[in-house]
């Protein structure tokens, strides 16, 4: 978890926003604001008509003590507000023995962006893997999402030039 101090004056300095930002593990008290990022992310990419997550479901599939968890998700908040999430799940391992970490999604509300917050929760994903001894990190961009590759690429991220994305739909 990552807390700064509050610094007194420019409220609009990203300095000033990231010292009131706290990143943490998500909990079940979070689902409700949670879902609320996850359908803004599901607008911006362009598929809110088709978006079926619930709280339940985050309930069920997350924070249910009687069976393992099938995602991790860190959180932003500043003020009491959720203003950013990334959700991972393991693949607990392939040719190496090691888990592959994948970013499932990762989001920054609008009003928040350009402010370092979404440095600050990456670095949470990356520690999480770090945690896990994961091997890889994976993570799908939208094509035409440049911002996205731009921030990726921030942190060395490069795009998988040897395997390419399919999909079969059931």
């Amino acid at each position: 978890m990552h807390e700064a101090s509050v610094l007194p004056g420019a409220m609009n300095d990203p300095a000033h926003m990231r010292s009131r930002v706290t990143i943490r593990d998500a909990q079940a008290g979070d689902a409700e604001a949670v879902l609320q990022l996850m359908r803004q992310l599901a607008e911006f990419e362009g598929y809110l008509d088709r978006f079926a997550v619930t709280v339940d479901d985050l309930l069920k599939r997350g924070y249910d003590s009687t069976r393992e968890p099938q995602f991790h998700i860190s959180v932003a908040e500043t003020a009491g507000q959720l203003i950013g999430y990334a959700l991972t799940y393991l693949i607990p391992f392939t040719f190496d023995l090691r888990p592959t970490l994948v970013l499932k999604e990762f989001f920054v509300s609008t009003e928040h962006r350009g402010a370092g917050i979404g440095h600050m929760l990456f670095a949470s994903v990356l520690e999480h893997g770090r945690r896990n001894k994961v091997r890889l990190l994976r993570w799908q961009v939208l094509p035409s999402n440049d911002a996205a590759a731009r921030f990726y690429r921030s942190f060395r991220g490069s795009v998988d030039g040897v395997w390419d994305n399919w999909v079969l739909e059931l």
